[in-house]
């Protein structure tokens, strides 16, 4: 088995950035686009955007991924891609936009959620390999 560094605080710092780039840069492009202003008044949304409403627009992402990979399709935007792989950079976009509209700081939380795995007695090999183990 490969190892993955998740407890390595070099990587964890280099991925944390990254991260926090990628949630920057989308909910920047979202800002800058309009989605977090009334298009009409201009006012600001933030605090008022629907969150369910986004978790939802985050999973019909997931959803349009499942059924690109079930055709194994490719994107109808980006021909030469994979559908799936738009779909899932599509959810990835949504949620960075959410949580940097909501600031939350999912860049940590997936660093941090990493490591933590990365020791779960259930997420070990030969733990899943038992009875009653996770299959999935």
């Amino acid at each position: 088995m490969e190892n993955n560094n998740n407890n390595n605080p070099v990587h964890q710092s280099a991925l944390y950035a990254g991260l926090r780039l990628a949630q920057d840069a989308c909910h920047g492009a979202a800002v800058a686009g309009g989605w977090w202003h009334d298009l009409k008044t201009g006012v600001s949304l933030k605090g008022t955007r629907n969150v369910p409403e986004q978790l939802c627009l985050v999973h019909s992402e997931i959803s349009e991924a499942m059924e690109a990979h079930r055709k194994d399709l490719n994107d109808d935007k980006l021909p030469h891609r994979k559908g799936v792989e738009v779909e899932l950079a599509d959810a990835i976009i949504r949620i960075f936009d959410l949580a940097g509209g909501l600031d939350l700081d999912v860049a940590a939380a997936v660093v941090e959620k990493l490591a933590f795995n990365a020791q779960r007695a259930d997420h070990k090999r030969e733990n899943r390999l038992a009875d009653g183990g996770k299959a999935y």
